[in-house]
């Protein structure tokens, strides 16, 4: 059963101001004081991640929790609401979020200069993140979607080489032009509706000029696809994640284009009541499109980071081909896409850290020169096999689960098509696994200059892989917290009728 969103809704208001002022405090703690860079940042991820399981156990246990900022209520104040799927979201960001805070410290501990910058603007991106998981009004999201925006480009650009300055550039107008229209379309919703709070805007749009709400709602849906790297708009998305350090390779592929994604199913479930039919067949098209294009791409990559950033475009497709599924009436399809959501953040920030391992330890991510890389690294390509395992979608993984609901969804509606991308998905996946795998298994043939890796970055890769494959074992414990469909908006609107602060 999905968590009561009538419930009490006070049990963690404090909690949810700490999930977002806390990463803050720490990253303008951090900007001050650059000596004391690492050891404030990795305190700061601490509280922060000990807020975010508070706050998810408040609302496990009370149902949805809100606030409203400075005691206004909407529509002239800020509400910030926690429900299932933003505590999911919050979760697996604190999860990730301090294994890659843990990796940083080992990571950039020779370089002064990265270590310096890193810090803030991650813990800067953290806050965004947080903020626009708990922002309950259309506006503030974008806020918070350009305050990600800025951090994610500036940390790409941190390695300082011409690949990565010029990622981060494409990165940055990207960001800039999905952020601007997505606020065409909240202009467009504040004049029609003369809100931009979302459960006011969900009770407004039925009601609103037709024509506009459309232009609305497809530029702010446009923008958001721009900004998740949906095929075709996923150019910009393997030159900056292949460029940037292995922590922020991490962060950008686990979690930033997470934000996104969650802001498009948020328009769709909680403001558009479910959308259009034709719309979500186009994106369950671009979906499954996504799907075999980024898989035949990273098969055919040579560097191991490229490789992985194009199986982040593959694995991004899946959580689109959700969306017909979902319209027609197969509401488990939503719960496939959210669960494979969760797993493929562990994974693949997993996934690029064992890259940044893999390149510390050889000094490059040519795949054909892993040889033998797995007697000196076992830690890191075990780490890369489970991560492996459940981008796959084998058992018991997260990833698996996700794919299972989304093939039953499929089989249900006799969507044989998407049913074959997502098997066909899932054989490529093993493909350009097993690309790298055989490759670090094959003996040397000439004895290389190699690098030792500190035991703190192989073991935060490993933890972030084995927690991809637990989470196949806690569906019952956290499907509850996945659980959307129609009832999420009235219950919006009650909640928004009712105040509360």
């Amino acid at each position: 059963m999905p968590l009561d969103p009538s419930g009490p809704g006070l049990a963690g208001p404090a909690w949810m101001l700490a999930v977002v002022f806390l990463p803050l405090a720490g990253a303008l703690l951090c900007f001050l004081l650059p000596r004391l860079a690492a050891p404030v940042g990795l305190v700061a991820a601490a509280l922060t991640a000990a807020s975010t399981l508070a706050l998810t156990l408040a609302v496990m246990a009370d149902g949805t929790a809100r606030t409203q900022l400075g005691g206004w209520a909407a529509p002239l104040g800020i509400l910030w609401r926690a429900d299932g799927l933003s505590v999911a979201l919050l979760a697996m960001t604190a999860a990730v979020g301090v294994t890659v805070s843990l990796y940083a410290t080992a990571y950039f501990r020779n370089d002064e200069h990265e270590r310096t910058f890193f810090w803030p603007l991650w813990l800067l991106l953290w806050t965004a993140l947080n903020a626009l998981f708990v922002s309950a009004d259309l506006f503030n999201l974008y806020v918070t979607l350009e305050l990600l925006g800025f951090a994610a480009a500036s940390l790409t650009a941190l390695g300082g080489s011409a690949a990565a300055l010029t990622g981060a550039i494409r990165y940055l107008l990207v960001s800039v032009l999905g952020s601007l229209s997505y606020l065409l379309g909240v202009a467009l919703i504040y004049h029609g509706c003369g809100t931009v709070d979302l459960a006011l805007v969900a009770a407004c749009v039925p009601d609103a000029p037709r024509p506009a709400m459309q232009v609305a709602a497809g530029a702010m849906i446009a923008g958001l696809l721009l900004k998740t790297a949906l095929f075709p708009f996923h150019f910009w998305l393997p030159p900056a994640h292949g460029s940037a350090p292995a922590p922020v390779s991490a962060v950008l592929s686990a979690l930033v284009v997470k934000a996104s994604f969650y802001l498009v199913l948020r328009l769709w479930v909680d403001v558009l009541g479910g959308g259009g039919r034709w719309v979500a067949e186009l994106l369950g098209v671009l979906g499954a499109a996504a799907v075999l294009w980024g898989s035949v791409l990273a098969l055919r990559q040579e560097r191991l980071k490229l490789l992985i950033a194009y199986s982040t475009v593959a694995q991004v497709g899946y959580l689109f081909i959700a969306f017909p599924l979902a319209v027609a009436g197969g509401a488990v399809a939503w719960t496939g896409a959210l669960y494979l959501a969760l797993a493929h953040g562990l994974a693949k920030a997993a996934m690029f850290l064992s890259a940044g391992n893999l390149l510390r330890f050889g000094g490059h991510d040519r795949i054909a020169e892993l040889d033998s890389a797995v007697h000196r690294l076992p830690l890191t390509l075990t780490a890369f096999a489970l991560a492996g395992v459940s981008i796959m979608g084998l058992p018991p993984s997260g990833g698996f689960i996700g794919k299972w609901l989304l093939l039953e969804a499929a089989f249900e509606q006799e969507r044989f098509g998407l049913v074959a991308v997502i098997l066909l998905g899932g054989v490529l996946a093993a493909a350009y696994v097993f690309k790298v795998v055989g490759h670090a298994f094959t003996p040397a043939a000439r004895e290389r200059r190699i690098r030792a890796v500190p035991p703190g970055m192989e073991w935060s890769a490993l933890l972030l892989a084995a927690a991809a494959i637990v989470l196949g074992l806690t569906l019952p414990l956290i499907s509850p917290l996945l659980q959307l469909g129609p009832a999420s908006a009235a219950s919006a609107v009650t909640l928004a009728a009712g105040g509360g602060a």
